[in-house]
């Protein structure tokens, strides 16, 4: 028993330089060069030749890293959740299982579509155009309550999401399809004005409808009140900001959010 006892104690002293580090866990140096820069993974001390060691603690502490990275949580919340005290720290890896299994549960219902469709092109199966589109309308579902439930909770209330959520899952294929064309006609326009607009113009009040009426597909009351609130999200978030300026370019969120704050006056 006292041998069991002592080896533990080596293992649970063991210490690592950085290199060591990268081995045990498979990433490179230099990315751990990148978390120390970034105060997400500081060494324990740096040894007498200015090396970085780390301990069990910090193998811990990247582990967590890792598992929230691995699910595609961004650095920036990645350090808020591996910042929790350590008795949050059960807590957080609990939302992440429940995260991983609502996407294992998405990609089956993915996986089911696929199945159902290729039988429909060999005519062993008869689908219905509900059918066709409801796990991708489940799929954005999920992402957005993934990425902005508790945001959009607090802002505007959970009666509120939840009637979203419910009028989303009810929109019939017409809309849907017709809600993506509204999108992909805001991002042209949107586009055009971070090169050319100004606000007021035309432009800029066609922009400001078409964003109503994106809205008003999964809104079951619009407010203009409500219309301002959101935008100042999108700025407040770098998720929201980071929706926009990937579609339309650099600015674009910031010129949207200007539209509408000068339309719901």
């Amino acid at each position: 028993m006292k041998k069991m006892e002592d080896s533990k104690d080596r293992r649970d002293k063991m210490d690592y330089t950085i290199q060591q580090m990268a081995e045990l866990s498979g990433i490179t140096t230099r990315t751990l060069r990148f978390y120390d820069e970034r105060a997400l993974l500081k060494p324990a001390y740096l040894n007498d030749a200015g090396c970085r060691i780390y301990t069990e603690k910090e193998v811990d502490r990247l582990q967590q890293i890792m598992l929230y990275r691995s699910v595609g949580v961004a650095l920036k919340t990645i350090k808020e959740l591996v910042d929790r005290p350590a008795e949050k720290v059960q807590q957080s890896l609990l939302e992440q299982r429940e995260h991983v299994t609502n996407k294992q549960k998405e990609l089956n219902r993915l996986l089911k579509v696929l199945d159902d469709t290729l039988l429909y092109y060999k005519g062993e199966l008869e689908m219905t155009d509900s059918e066709k589109f409801e796990a991708f309308k489940q799929k954005s579902l999920l992402e957005n309550s993934e990425k902005y439930s508790e945001e959009l909770r607090i802002k505007f209330g959970r009666e509120v999401l939840k009637g979203s959520n419910e009028k989303w899952m009810e929109m019939s294929d017409f809309d849907y399809r017709k809600l993506e064309e509204v999108e992909k006609t805001l991002f042209q326009k949107l586009t055009k004005f971070i090169k050319e607009g100004e606000v007021p113009s035309t432009l800029a009040e066609e922009i400001f409808a078409l964003h109503r009426l994106w809205l008003q597909f999964s809104w079951k009351n619009y407010t203009k009140e409500a219309h301002r609130g959101l935008s100042e999200m999108y700025l407040a978030d770098e998720r929201f900001t980071h929706y926009y300026n990937e579609n339309c370019g650099i600015g674009a969120t910031e010129a949207l959010c200007q539209i509408i704050e000068y339309y719901t006056r």
